[in-house]
Formats: structure tokens, C-alpha cells, sequence
């Protein structure tokens, strides 16, 4: 398996023109009916063996955590890290496996995040400090191995330790978080387009990165509003439920423009949970979650349908200083 990095590389190389790799590219398109663009690529499994090694360094991992754990919580924390990025060096920057790498990145922050528990477990600020730290291993191991979703990961523990430092001084307002998360997802998703518009081709590394902060940036806006609404305590009214399918509708309608279903399909259980109470409260339907199964499978069908040709026609009311920055439109 190789990627779009891969020939863009071997073009470096000289090992193959800058002709030949578009001609492939063109012929690979056209075979499939579709342009590179609206495929949407990301690195996520090369093969099996991208299974196997999850799976393998799973077991080192968590089992050296348990065996360490016996002797002291703070070292098996700091084993666990250390193993994390040695697995890095071995499965990501010499054998350069996408699922392993997603894998020990979460694996690093994550163990870094709870190593910085232990220590200050107890302590005031102890949520800020370890956020801070998590975003302190993300930054390194970005630095270090490059992959794509690093900066996804990066983006949640810096908006982590802004809302871990509102709760350590609002302990009781709830109001302030979920603002603050819901300027988070906005300022997320302009964060996501930074990286898209270098790379409207949808051909380098630039477009994983993007792909990954789209996926983060939609919970984040439609989150704060379900909690807002008290829809997750039971308030659960006919007009809370349109207004999450409108703005669900809001976000499908941007996720269409800038060529991006990750960013409505990382909130799909919202609009989902919404339409099966619609159906089940408010439309007499003994089975709602069969119903909202059925409608949503239906119009997520069709928009892989005419996805391009619902594009084609909103770029092209869109002003040519906005255009410029998104996706080129397949040709009909």
C-alpha cells in the first residue's frame, strides 16, 4: 500500500516525473468514476498486519501498566509512556504504519496525561496541569513522528485546559463551559480549514491533519447545544428537536461546501437521538429507531449521490475569493 505522500516523495526522488504520478492519478479517477478530491482519503489501516500490530502493542502496553502498578503507580505510568514512544520509533517513523501510529499517539498523551495524574493527584490545579502536559506530549511527539491526527489531539487538550481551568473556578457554572465549548468547535473548524485550504487538492499530509480536526469540530459545536436545550435531562419538546435537525441540516449544508463528511458524520448521533424522539414522541411511530434508522439511511445515500452535483451548484454561487480556498467541483 502507498499513499499520495508516497508518489509525491518518489517524485523528489526522481524516481518517477511529476507527469507520470498526475497521469496515474487521472487514470486512478477516472477508473473510478470519481475525483481524488471526493474521495476524502486518510491513512487508517495499510493492511492486517496494521491489526496485528495494534493488538501486539496493546498487550505490551497494558500489561506492563499492570505489572508495574505493583510497584508503584507513578512508574508504571512513566514505563508505559517510554514504551509508548519506543513502539513509535520501531511501527511509525522506520516502518511508517497508519493504525499503529493513531494507536501509541493516544497511547503517549494519554499515559502522559495520566503519569501528570499520579504526581499531582489531589492538587487544586491538578486537571489544568495535567491537560497542560498532555498538550506538552502532543506538541513533542508531533515534532517527532508527524502524524496527522497529532494536531486534532493537540487542538482538544489546549481547549482542555481552558475548560479545566473555568471548572477549577466556576465549579458550579455549567453555562460557561458549554459556551466555552461551543466557541471551541468554531474556532476548531476554522482551525480545520486553515489546513485545507493548503491543500485543496486533497493530495498530502495537510488534509489529514484537517480531516482529523473536522472530526473534532462538529461535537464540539452541537454538543453545547443539546446541553444547553436540556434535551440529555428529559427536555425533550417538539421545538428543541426541530431546531437540532435544522442545525444539523446547517452543518450538512457546510460539510457539502467545503467537501467534508467527516464533519457531519462526527455528530450524527445528535441528529439521530433527535429525530427518533421526534418519531416516537411526536409522530405516533411504534418503532422510531427503525424509522430514523430508515430516513437517515436514505438521505446519507443520496447525498453520496449527488454530493458533487449539490456542490456544483453552491460553489458556484459562492464569490471567487471564498471558492479559491475550497475543493475543486468534478467536472459533470
Amino acid at each position: 500500500m502507498y499513499t499520495d505522500e508516497d508518489l509525491d516523495s518518489a517524485v523528489k526522488q526522481g524516481v518517477l516525473s511529476s507527469q507520470s504520478v498526475t497521469a496515474f492519478r487521472d487514470f486512478i479517477a477516472a477508473s473510478r468514476k470519481t475525483a481524488v478530491v471526493d474521495e476524502e482519503n486518510f491513512r487508517l489501516v495499510g493492511g492486517f498486519n496494521d491489526i496485528f500490530v495494534v493488538i501486539a502493542c496493546g498487550l505490551l502496553l497494558f500489561s506492563s501498566l499492570w505489572v508495574w502498578q505493583l510497584v508503584n503507580p507513578t512508574v508504571a505510568h512513566l514505563v508505559f509512556v517510554a514504551l509508548a514512544w519506543w513502539l513509535g520509533e520501531v511501527f511509525i517513523l522506520k516502518r511508517k504504519m497508519a493504525l499503529p501510529a493513531i494507536f501509541l499517539l493516544l497511547n503517549f498523551v494519554g499515559g502522559s496525561f495520566m503519569l501528570s495524574q499520579t504526581i499531582f493527584a489531589g492538587q487544586q490545579f491538578a486537571e489544568v496541569v495535567s491537560t497542560s502536559v498532555a498538550l506538552a506530549a502532543a506538541y513533542g511527539h508531533w515534532r517527532r513522528f508527524n502524524v496527522p491526527m497529532t494536531i486534532a489531539v493537540a487542538t482538544a487538550a489546549a481547549m482542555a485546559i481552558v475548560a479545566s481551568a473555568i471548572v477549577a473556578f466556576l465549579p458550579e457554572d455549567g453555562v460557561a463551559v458549554m459556551s466555552a465549548l461551543f466557541v471551541f468547535g468554531i474556532l476548531c473548524f476554522a482551525f480545520a480549514m486553515y489546513w485545507d485550504a493548503q491543500d485543496t487538492q486533497r493530495i498530502t499530509r495537510k488534509s489529514d491533519v484537517a480531516f482529523w480536526l473536522h472530526m473534532l469540530s462538529a461535537p464540539l459545536i452541537i454538543h453545547p447545544v443539546f446541553s444547553t436545550l436540556g434535551i440529555l435531562n428529559g427536555n425533550e419538546s417538539i421545538s428543541n428537536m426541530v431546531f437540532i435537525v435544522l442545525l444539523y441540516s446547517l452543518m450538512t449544508l457546510v460539510s457539502i461546501t467545503v467537501d467534508r463528511r467527516a464533519f457531519m458524520v462526527s455528530s450524527l448521533f445528535y441528529v439521530i437521538y433527535a429525530l427518533q424522539e421526534l418519531f416516537g414522541n411526536f409522530g405516533n411511530v411504534a418503532d422510531s429507531i427503525a424509522m430514523t434508522g430508515m430516513v437517515m439511511g436514505s438521505i446519507l445515500l443520496l447525498l453520496s449521490v449527488y454530493w458533487q452535483t449539490s456542490r456544483r451548484f453552491i460553489v458556484s454561487h459562492l464569490p471567487s475569493t471564498l471558492s479559491q480556498y475550497l475543493p475543486a467541483v468534478k467536472p459533470q
